[in-house]
């Protein structure tokens, strides 16, 4: 391969041990998950046996859960030493499954905000794959982008508990999963910001119900869940009563992050096959590759895949350092959103005919960028968002926030 496919932002990836550990880790997602993805999509019996092999595959060689706590069971790698493999983990949708990093997000919400005993008797099974989470904050009928307006109730019991009811959509893996921290009113009404909560349910609660799978594009993995009157223990609160939208934006910005890295993985898989197609596929004119037109695609793909990898890495350091990254992360997120769907639509378009079918992995590429100009929070939102950050700098006679 040239220096297209190996050519990254982050200065860690020259440190040998870093280079050795993302060669590792791509070489597992490229040779044992990608063939297995049939099995994988396909869900059931198969899909699970599948995972349970993977993840058998995973832990045998040393690659299993490397950036949770090791003090859980996990490698302990720090956000940013992360960032370095994240990308080729997440070429495959099922990379993070099969190495154990799915439920960073969950489990770095939980060992900061939860109450001992959820730590205690949730954590280590969640980081041994166990246990399954996931977090539902959307709802039917209501702007996603804008949590105050949650509908879902939350009422304390005379024991102290809380009784659950509403509903929320597109919850990443409901079907599958054991515990569901989900966003619910807890106080006030409309608008208030203080009268948000986290609860962290399980899905064997009375009450709570899979109503139906929401294909996205076709493809499933998103659910419509109901909760009906459940009741969960007053220690299943995650963070404090009221301060939802704190522990919420904490796992927004490093969720959204991570689905920029591996946006970037499923691109350069994108890039890949086009490249490989266009130097290999020849017609009654010679090579696709001696093309004008073809050599715009893979100039304009490349471009645009590694200006937003540049940005996603910005971000990275940002978050890694502590610091605001909220400009950094909304760029992020609509350039690799954007790129995906971009690089995708080039390969296929190299392809032809072939790239609309089962035979490759890009329509389910461009599936994945089409619904990622959506996925936590649409693009305007993020326009918005990052321009009115940097407009206020210029307010105050600050010239230097673009």
């Amino acid at each position: 391969m040239d220096d297209a496919n190996t050519a990254h932002t982050d200065p860690r990836e020259a440190e040998p041990a870093a280079a050795a550990l993302r060669e590792r880790v791509g070489d597992f997602v490229r040779t044992r998950v990608m063939p297995r993805e049939g099995d994988l999509d396909g869900g059931g019996a198969p899909a699970a046996a599948a995972l349970r092999d993977l993840r058998a595959q995973a832990r045998g060689e040393g690659l299993w859960a490397l950036p949770l706590p090791t003090e859980l069971g996990g490698g302990g790698a720090d956000f940013r030493t992360y960032a370095t493999w994240a990308e080729v983990e997440g070429a495959s949708d099922h990379g993070p499954a099969a190495l154990g990093s799915a439920s960073l997000l969950d489990v770095t919400m939980l060992a900061r905000h939860a109450g001992p005993r959820v730590r205690r008797e949730f954590l280590v099974r969640l980081v041994a794959g166990e246990l399954r989470a996931c977090y539902a904050m959307t709802e039917p009928d209501l702007p996603g982008t804008d949590p105050l307006l949650t509908a879902t109730r939350a009422e304390r019991r005379p024991d102290g508990g809380w009784r659950i009811t509403g509903r929320k959509w597109f919850t990443s893996g409901a079907a599958d999963a054991d515990l569901v921290t989900v966003l619910a009113r807890s106080d006030g009404g409309p608008g208030d910001r203080a009268g948000l909560s986290l609860l962290l349910v399980p899905t064997t609660a009375p009450g709570f119900r899979v109503v139906r799978e929401l294909p996205v594009c076709g493809v499933g993995g998103q659910y419509e869940i109901e909760l009906d009157g459940v009741a969960v223990p007053a220690d299943h609160l995650v963070g404090t009563r009221g301060a939802a939208l704190a522990v919420a934006g904490e796992r927004l910005r490093i969720g959204r992050t991570l689905r920029c890295l591996r946006w970037l993985g499923q691109a350069q898989r994108a890039f890949d096959l086009l490249c490989e197609r266009a130097a290999t596929r020849t017609g009654s004119r010679g090579p696709l590759s001696g093309h004008q037109l073809v050599q715009q695609h893979v100039f304009d793909a490349l471009l645009a895949l590694r200006g937003a990898r540049a940005l996603v890495h910005q971000a990275v350091e940002r978050i890694a350092a502590g610091a605001d990254a909220r400009v950094e992360i909304g760029l992020a997120k609509v350039a690799t959103a954007r790129m995906l769907q971009q690089v995708a639509d080039s390969a296929i378009q190299v392809h032809g005919a072939a790239g609309l079918g089962p035979d490759t992995p890009l329509p389910a590429l461009f599936r994945t960028g089409r619904a990622a100009r959506l996925l936590d929070g649409p693009d305007e939102l993020h326009l918005t968002s990052v321009a009115r950050a940097v407009l206020r700098g210029y307010s105050v006679g600050d010239a230097t926030s673009g």
